[in-house]
């Protein structure tokens, strides 16, 4: 597998966590029985871009259909995030109704209904006909599409350039990240502006973060790799902030080369200078990796079976793509983890991939009341141990596994 930024073939090793069905591919009870797939989850980084990828793809068809389980609406911190983008850029851009936004992967719309309610037009393209059903629902114009060079544009073409385009938690599920770039200098305004959010490379690294490692997840970006990438289609980086959200993010902004309102700020030095005096154009910097992911596993499992051996119940929390990484890696079925709640009824009633987890209604923790909760999106522990704050009542710990085995 080549370089996807520049085609190159030199590679660094960088983790290997065996075989694994793809994280949101949840069950049925009916298909327990049948012969269920699984596929590689290997990457390595390259030598020159500096871009960490999985070694082995498959195709988005079969990751992005019409029964994508994953549903923006379900986490209030991110809602909140998305609301303050949203007012920040309207009145940064002074945006109104003569300009146009695009999202790509809009999901279930919630974020470019902020823009609807100004009376923004703006459009979301998102390859999966469910989430785009609910998206339109709230009033959000969406067209089910994988975007790229070829549909930027005939969007151009069919309507006009975009003054703002918004891509949060795209990069790593497009698996030709030259042609989405592509179709964002097609589509983007003379002085238009890319906003782009992602977790940083730099803090999965530093904390252990393996589990945001799946399928779906083709790449996983650095602000070096980024630019490396945005300077092959005439755009630079001008902008960029570190965010709390999915464990540590970038939001950078990009414009056209020659865009004369768009002066590059010192953060882009600065978060540029601070990668370098990490390592990450070091090959050590990622080689690394592998052992560290070992250990953690070594110390969940050992958690897992010591509860269990005490008699003590854990019950899980969140049934996230990312937990089912975790799961799947450290081989824990329903012995060990009985069961997992979750608040959004798309995903209540399956399975969980691979190890074949109930997802049950909220209520289930209140019934058995654990001794321990294990949160399995641990970006959210903060805000779903409020949540869950009833379980005080008889006692329960909650518990995360990453970056290290934690309990409070």
């Amino acid at each position: 597998m080549a370089c996807r930024i520049d085609g190159s073939n030199e590679e660094v090793p960088f983790l290997d966590l065996g075989f694994s069905p793809p994280s949101n591919a949840f069950l049925r009870q009916d298909q327990l029985s049948a012969p269920e797939v699984s596929y590689p989850l290997r990457l390595f980084a390259g030598r020159t871009s500096r871009l960490v990828q999985l070694k082995d793809d498959l195709p988005p068809e079969s990751l992005f259909n019409e029964d994508y389980a994953y549903f923006s609406s379900y986490s209030s911190s991110w809602l909140d995030h998305c609301a303050r983008f949203a007012t920040e850029i309207i009145n940064d851009l002074s945006l109104n109704h003569d300009s146009f936004v695009l999202e790509i992967a809009s999901n279930d719309g919630y974020m470019l209904s902020k823009f609807v309610d100004q009376g923004i037009p703006c459009l979301g393209i998102d390859p999966c006909e469910n989430v785009a059903e609910v998206a339109r629902s709230k009033g959000v114009e969406t067209h089910v599409d994988f975007f790229g060079d070829a549909v930027g544009r005939r969007l151009a073409a069919e309507r006009r350039s975009a003054d703002l385009i918004i891509g949060n938690n795209v990069l790593a599920h497009v698996p030709d990240p030259n042609d989405l770039m592509a179709g964002f200098q097609a589509m983007l305004a003379p002085e238009g502006v890319i906003s782009l959010e992602f977790p940083s490379l730099m803090n999965l690294v530093d904390e252990l973060q393996f589990d945001t490692i799946y399928h779906e997840h083709y790449s996983y970006f650095s602000l070096l790799s980024l630019e490396c990438l945005a300077s092959r289609h005439d755009l630079k980086v001008f902008d960029v902030t570190k965010l709390k959200t999915h464990g540590g993010s970038l939001r950078v902004s990009l414009c056209h080369q020659n865009a004369a309102r768009r002066p590059t700020t010192e953060r882009v030095a600065e978060n540029r200078q601070g990668e370098v005096a990490a390592g990450l154009e070091r090959d050590s910097y990622y080689s690394g990796f592998q052992s560290r992911v070992d250990r953690l596993k070594l110390d969940f499992l050992a958690f897992l079976i010591e509860s269990k051996r005490e008699g003590k119940r854990v019950g899980g929390y969140g049934a996230a793509a990312k937990g089912n990484t975790l799961l799947n890696y450290c081989g824990v079925r329903p012995d060990l983890v009985p069961y997992i709640v979750d608040k959004s009824p798309h995903k209540q009633g399956l399975f969980t991939p691979g190890m074949h987890i109930p997802v049950v209604e909220l209520k289930a923790l209140e019934r058995d009341r654990p001794d321990f909760i294990l949160i399995l999106p641990w970006n959210l522990s903060e805000e779903i141990s409020e949540e869950l704050a009833f379980a005080r009542e008889w006692g329960g710990v909650f518990v995360t596994a990453i970056p290290e085995l934690r309990m409070f």
